[in-house]
């Protein structure tokens, strides 16, 4: 990307919605806009785990107006990221289906992992380049997330269903701030932290930052009062909690430094925090000034620069560990890689790439399932691809690949598949037509063939066959007959000439 490009992350978090623009200047991004609204979703998850009308209300609401302040962007400029709110919501695809109609992009529900990874991005990219072993920590509305990180590196990250919203609506549910609710509340946190203990404990960092929510407000707090700008302690907290405590409940808090949206959420916010400091065993803990919403930014930036999109390397490192056969990959890869270019001749170069890489990374994955068992292995690969943990992806980014796995062969017709989605299915057909020019496990001979994947809204591809193409490879030809019945029974239709 060129420097004075803006690019914009969006972070749908339980508690808040934040918009962040900013500008690319020599690989720097330079903040421009800022926006925040509290929403507070993580409220709005019944007993059911589905949101409530209201909820996806208020949520929609706030994506009208920071859609209106994205009008022009383009889509390569802007990610938009939910976080555990959406992870656990029943009828998140309900929501999500009117939001990104409203917000004008796609909106990626991203694992507890990777909002880990992002969210280490997003605090590393904000801090002076230094060696330090780094804990950094981020309390959300609903989760926790816990990572160790050197320089720009991500080494250990987990993700915790802890966090300020759930736990004021837990253990605070009226407001009240008593010594027993806090005792209650932090023995409840520290039961779901404890297993953080063996990977997190001191002595495994040298410095803890924390991100972004809880721990910026209790730093504003601290620092408003008279405590060392930045910085969180034991003191500071026990000093607050005492605070907290002689209010008696929320709506009586009154703290310099201390916004209004919060403290409805403060009790479970300093509840978590103090469990996260005994446990592991901090002193004191410093305010960063990067959160997930940064991490997005860069994140998006490199997705755009070859070589350094984290996904790639990430389908590399499932590939070898489920000892894929490589040659075989790749002979599909590039078979595959040809159809798709054929198919969208007269298509914008730039918006082919992007496709274009999604289906080498399917037809590098193809065979993973084999590592389990042979029969079937097409469902075990895309099981895989749907439970792994994949450091880059968004969780609908590994679902899409695993559609493209499973559907690589078998029966079209039980494929759960969107066939209105023109690119998925030229994409699928031209894995499924890959797989079958290079059954052989070896170099097909692709000379003379050509595929048309028709003008829009035509449902139909043909691939041509120069003369005695059938006669050299009978076996290829049968298979691709068999390909042409399996498309009968989809509302797309595939045709093969000299045959």
């Amino acid at each position: 990307m060129q420097n004075g490009t803006l690019l914009a992350g969006v972070d749908l978090g339980s508690n808040s919605f934040r918009l962040e623009i900013g500008r690319l200047d020599h690989g720097r991004i330079l903040r421009t806009e800022y926006l925040k609204e509290t929403v507070r979703q993580g409220n709005g998850l019944d007993a059911d785990r589905n949101l409530t009308a209201d909820a996806m209300q208020r949520g929609w609401d706030c994506l009208a107006r920071f859609g209106e302040r994205l009008a022009g962007f383009d889509k390569s400029q802007v990610r938009a990221v939910a976080t555990q709110t959406l992870r656990e919501a029943r009828n998140r695809d309900e929501f999500l289906a009117c939001a990104h109609q409203i917000l004008g992009f796609p909106i990626d529900v991203i694992s507890g992992r990777e909002e880990a990874r992002l969210i280490y991005q997003g605090v590393a990219h904000a801090l002076p380049q230094s060696d330090e072993r780094r804990l950094v920590v981020d309390i959300g509305g609903r989760s926790t997330e816990l990572i160790l990180g050197q320089g720009l590196q991500a080494r250990s990250m987990e993700s915790y269903r802890v966090g300020s919203v759930a736990w004021s609506m837990k253990y605070f549910a009226e407001g009240l701030f008593t010594p027993r609710a806090f005792e209650t509340a932090e023995i409840a946190a520290k039961a779901v932290l404890d297993e953080a203990v063996s990977t997190y404990r001191a002595g495994a960092w040298q410095v803890a930052y924390g991100s972004s929510g809880t721990i910026g407000a209790v730093g504003d707090v601290l620092t408003a009062a008279g405590w060392p700008p930045g910085l969180v302690t034991c003191d500071g907290l026990n000093w607050l909690l005492d605070r907290l405590l002689k209010a008696q409940s929320a709506d009586r808090v009154k703290l310099d430094g201390m916004k209004d949206d919060r403290r409805a959420v403060i009790g479970g916010g300093v509840s978590v925090l103090r469990a996260v400091f005994e446990l592991l065993e901090i002193e004191q803990m410093q305010a960063a000034q990067g959160a997930l919403r940064h991490g997005v930014l860069y994140d998006l930036l490199d997705r755009e620069q070859e070589g350094t999109d984290l996904r790639a390397t990430t389908v590399q490192r499932l590939a070898a560990r489920f000892h894929a056969d490589s040659a075989q990959a790749q002979r599909v890869s590039k078979v595959a890689r040809q159809l798709f270019l054929m198919a969208r001749s007269g298509r914008p170069m730039a918006e082919s790439e992007h496709f274009q890489r999604k289906l080498e990374w399917a037809a590098q994955l193809h065979e993973i399932g084999s590592q389990i068992a042979h029969s079937d292995y097409h469902k075990h690969g895309a099981y895989i691809l749907d439970n792994a943990d994949a450091p880059g992806f968004a969780q609908s980014e590994l679902h899409r690949l695993s559609l493209l796995v499973l559907g690589h062969r078998g029966k079209l017709r039980k494929l759960e598949v969107d066939f209105e989605d023109r690119v998925f299915i030229q994409q699928l057909l031209c894995l499924r037509m890959a797989v079958i020019l290079c059954h052989a496990r070896r170099e097909p001979d692709l000379k003379g063939l050509q595929l048309d994947g028709g003008a829009e809204p035509a449902r139909f591809f043909v691939l041509n066959c120069r003369p005695g193409w059938a006669q050299a490879f009978p076996q290829s030809a049968h298979l691709l007959r068999e390909e042409v019945l399996a498309w009968q029974k989809t509302p797309w239709a595939l045709s093969v000439s000299g045959l």
